[in-house]
Formats: C-alpha cells, structure tokens, sequence
C-alpha cells in the first residue's frame, strides 16, 4: 500500500521505505500526497535520523572496552575499575549490554554477598558498572539510557571506629624499635608520619625529601588528587632529612607494619590495619579540643560530613544532653 484514494475524495499516503519506519498522512490532493511520498523516501535515505536505528548488539566487555578508552583511562584507579567490571561481564556471561536486566545485576550481587564480599566493594561496583552507561550516553557512544539508573545500593552498617590509645601508641612503637637488625629501616618513620599528620599510609610512603621543608610536609599523590599541606615538628622534619640521605626514599612498608602488629596485643577489626595510625590521629586530635574543620582541611575530606564521624571524641561533644535532659532537673 503505497497511496490509496478514500471515499470522501482524500488521498492517502500508507508507506514504509525501510522496515520499522512508517510513514502515514492523507491530503485532499493527490499530487500532494505524491510528493510528500517521495520526500518521506528521500529522507529516509538522506538523513540517517529519519532511518530507524540498528540494535546496539555490542557486549558488555566492548563497552568497558570503550569507556576506559574514551574515559576511564583519565582515572588515577582506570586500570582497576576496568579489572573489576570486566570480571562482572565475565560472571554476568557477557550479555549485550542494552539488554542487562536489573535482576540480572542483582543475582550477581547476591552471589558475591554470599560469598562473603563486602558490602561497601558490592557498592563501588555498581557505581562502577553504572558510569560506563553514564558515560558513554552523554558521549552519545549509547542511545539508550542506564538499565541500573533504579538499583539501589546496600545500606551500610556504619562501623565504630578503631583508634590506638597512647599505651598502644608506645607499644607499637616499641615493637617496631626492637625488631632486629636488617629489618625494614623505613617503618619507625612511616609510622611517625601517619601518626603526626593524619596521612593515609600510601600518602606517607610516597614522600619524597623535597617535600618536606620549613617544618611542614607536603603531599601531594593524595586520594581525591588535591594537594595538602601539615605542619611537622622541627624534630621530625630532621629525622626524615637524615634517614632519607642514610637509606634513600621510602620503600613498600606494609607488610613489615603488619609483621610488627601482629607482635603486639592490639586487636583490630578486619581492614583496619595501617588506616588505624590515621583514625587514631584524628581521634587524639578532637580529645585534646581539636576543631572539627581544621580536623577537615589536615585530613583532606573533601566534605566535612566525613570528618565529623570523629566529632563525638570532641570533650565537649552533645554536652548539652547532660545538662537540658528531664533528669537534671529534678
């Protein structure tokens, strides 16, 4: 059926020039109808917009591919986001990915929750999984938009925190001085530096000589990328320029930090190894009367929402529940 004439004397236009694009209109002239077929031809051919789209038939894996060609490789964790989605698409069997299902995802995600993986992993991938498709559609690399926009990710239960006492300080620090000879010279100041600035334990590695200088240190291959500044004892700033002309910069410590606990009676809670020297900085920090936003600026949150996990070791901390409660007044 192309044009047809109807009994009122109308013309009508019934076409469909290429499979899934069709093309219906009626005009009180024939001629007109003709020509509006043949511009309806035309564009379709002309203008690929007037075309429909193919399906997208692309893989999973091809999309990861993409993104971190396009996007993921600006990423300072690129390379390991790319690991961990493209181990997804390897469980989830590589479907094409405009048609991955909610369900599907969270199948998988109840598998990994089964097998003991943590709550806040499962989280960051999919908010790793949901970025390729964000990203990608506002490149225009997709037509279509996110198939996980409405997964919700798990709730997390909000650990306490684990802090070193200054008993515990000393005993670390004790054990670490009493190791013996060849042992890894580089843990003693590591530590120190956590400890006297709040840094994260890979922050402290990386220190060069260069920055350190004028009682401060300064790091800089920081996790959100920004550069920070801590002011250091005079002490500590000559401790690292000595130690860095006798044995070099600082190497990989880790493993020797955790040889060093385990000597030790301190328990901590799973994950919580290294991180402790930088919670227990900030803990003594907001005992001894620290401000929660200079707390803010040493650690480098990028929103105080994260520091404030530490306000409730302040000394004056929710006071006022003391004093305004019913039972003062009694």
């Amino acid at each position: 059926m192309a044009i047809t004439s109807l009994p009122d004397g109308r013309w009508k236009v019934d076409i469909e020039p290429v499979k899934g694009r069709r093309f219906r209109k009626t005009f009180k002239a024939k001629a007109d109808a003709k020509r509006f077929e043949l511009v309806c031809r035309q564009k379709v051919i002309q203008d690929p917009e007037w075309s429909p789209r193919t399906k997208d038939q692309r893989k999973l894996s091809e999309l990861v591919a993409l993104w971190y060609d396009l996007h993921g490789h600006t990423l300072r964790d690129g390379e390991r986001r790319k690991r961990a989605l493209l181990c997804m698409a390897s469980r989830l069997k590589d479907p094409v990915a405009a048609k991955l299902t909610p369900s599907a995802y969270m199948i998988d995600r109840r598998k990994r929750s089964d097998s003991s993986i943590a709550d806040k992993t499962l989280n960051n991938e999919l908010t790793y999984i949901r970025a390729v498709y964000n990203e990608l559609y506002a490149l225009d690399q997709v037509k279509y938009e996110n198939p996980l926009s409405k997964v919700k990710p798990l709730k997390l239960q909000q650990r306490e925190l684990s802090w070193l006492t200054q008993d515990q300080i000393r005993e670390l620090l004790e054990v670490i001085r009493s190791r013996s000879a060849g042992a890894n010279p580089h843990l003693e100041l590591i530590v120190l530096v956590c400890l006297a600035t709040g840094a994260r334990w890979s922050e402290a590695q990386n220190l060069k000589p260069t920055s350190v200088r004028n009682r401060a240190v300064t790091f800089s291959n920081t996790k959100n990328g920004k550069v920070r500044t801590v002011p250091i004892s005079q002490d500590l700033e000559q401790r690292l320029q000595e130690h860095w002309k006798v044995y070099g910069p600082f190497t990989s410590s880790i493993g020797a930090f955790r040889r060093a606990l385990e000597k030790t009676t301190i328990e901590l809670p799973k994950g919580q190894a290294a991180h402790v020297l930088r919670h227990s900085f900030a803990s003594h920090f907001m005992m001894n009367g620290g401000n929660i936003l200079t707390l803010q600026k040493i650690l480098g949150h990028s929103a105080v929402t994260v520091t404030m996990r530490y306000a409730h070791l302040s000394p004056d901390h929710l006071q006022e529940s003391l004093r305004f409660s019913p039972l003062s007044f009694l």
